[in-house]
């Protein structure tokens, strides 16, 4: 009867694969196991070897996920696709020892714990063999803020390597946000009752192949996850993230339209109004309203939507094209929708905070569905 189910993340990790496999038979001589690695549709063919080794290994399954991206929601596809009692998650880079799942299976098993993980910062582990003093230091940041935001007290929240019973995971799957910082401190943040944890030390070693995918894509997911966890109920992530590119834009914007006026044509601004024709005016405007357009498609592409980025030259132009129809139809929606509170006699401050509430929802619903192709 299968016992354990050992979910791996993957993203670029052909050359890992097979060598993680043998670590994982090795770890657990008398368990009945399985190993699923659920890859991001990799480019250098992580799936395909994956299967490979399946075909002649019945306990390796593969979920390749098209268009979707994401380590958390990742996990949480994985575990959810497991029939196994418990279910673990750890990296398939080699950063993470096999040799702990069997202590941590033990732990769950016993009926004193809810959950088992592994710990950089416990006493008795290391992080030396890792060799990156900088990124340990930043865990450490990381760590002290979500213990702040979250209440979760553990000494490595931000621990991607731990095992907890399927059924437990899959009682508050339809909860989490599946987005941003490790999963382990979304599950311990989300679930009512509190989990009794067992903490392992663990001796985080490098990797055994390639680069790390840590980047300030994956720094920026951990700020959306805290905020998910701390305002998300209040302001939907996705909205929230996409207004506040919106706003960054805004100042990108006047900034443009200064640049433009100011230096191409030597126009002052005085007194709130600037010197000069009408025309260089509109020229002007049109040039910072295409940039600040540009700016927010490609951080909102690179962000916001960053599970259904745009790649190649195409697919980009396409998107911008979509995004800038999008918007100006949000132009005319804010302006019509602002005059129509002024003639119910709205305070003219109100009325355009009104019309730019109305816009943004706009653009953000028609993006979702005709540039990125999903609702937030």
């Amino acid at each position: 009867m299968l016992q354990l189910a050992v979910i791996l993340p993957t993203y670029n990790e052909r050359n890992n694969i097979a060598r993680m496999v043998e670590r994982i038979d090795t770890a657990l001589q008398g368990f009945v196991w399985e190993a699923i690695f659920v890859d991001d549709n990799s480019p250098d063919g992580t799936a395909e070897e994956a299967r490979r080794i399946a075909r002649a290994d019945p306990r390796i399954r593969v979920i390749e996920r098209i268009g979707r991206r994401g380590l958390a929601s990742a996990a949480i596809e994985g575990m959810c696709a497991s029939a196994a009692p418990i279910v673990a998650v750890m990296d398939a880079d080699g950063q993470h020892d096999p040799v702990l799942l069997a202590g941590m299976y033990e732990a769950v098993t016993s009926g004193d714990y809810d959950v088992a993980y592994a710990s950089r910062f416990a006493e008795g582990a290391s992080t030396e063999a890792w060799g990156r003093p900088d990124r340990v230091k930043a865990s450490g940041i990381a760590n002290a803020i979500a213990r702040k935001v979250t209440g979760v007290d553990l000494s490595d929240p931000m621990s991607g390597f731990f095992m907890l019973r399927g059924e437990t995971l899959r009682a508050d799957a339809h909860r989490l946000s599946g987005v941003g910082f490790k999963i382990l401190l979304d599950i311990l943040a989300t679930v009512d009752a509190p989990l009794r944890v067992k903490e392992f030390p663990l001796n985080f070693a490098a990797r055994m192949d390639g680069e790390s995918k840590l980047d300030r894509t994956v720094v920026f997911e951990f700020l959306i996850g805290l905020y998910d966890k701390w305002l998300g109920r209040v302001i939907p992530t996705r909205f929230a993230l996409f207004a506040t590119v919106g706003a960054l834009g805004v100042v990108v914007n006047f900034a443009v339209l200064w640049l433009v006026l100011s230096v191409g044509f030597g126009e002052r601004f005085v007194y709130g109004h600037w010197q000069g024709s009408d025309r260089n005016f509109i020229v002007g405007n049109i040039c910072a309203a295409l940039a600040a357009m540009t700016f927010n498609f490609v951080l909102n592409n690179e962000l916001t939507y960053a599970e259904k980025r745009l790649r190649g030259l195409v697919p980009l132009v396409k998107g911008w094209a979509k995004f800038f129809l999008t918007c100006s139809i949000g132009i005319l929606s804010q302006v019509a929708s602002t005059e129509a509170l002024k003639r119910l006699h709205v305070a003219d401050a109100l009325a355009v905070l009104g019309g730019i509430v109305l816009a943004s929802v706009w653009n953000f619903a028609l993006s979702s569905k005709f540039v990125w192709g999903k609702y937030g």
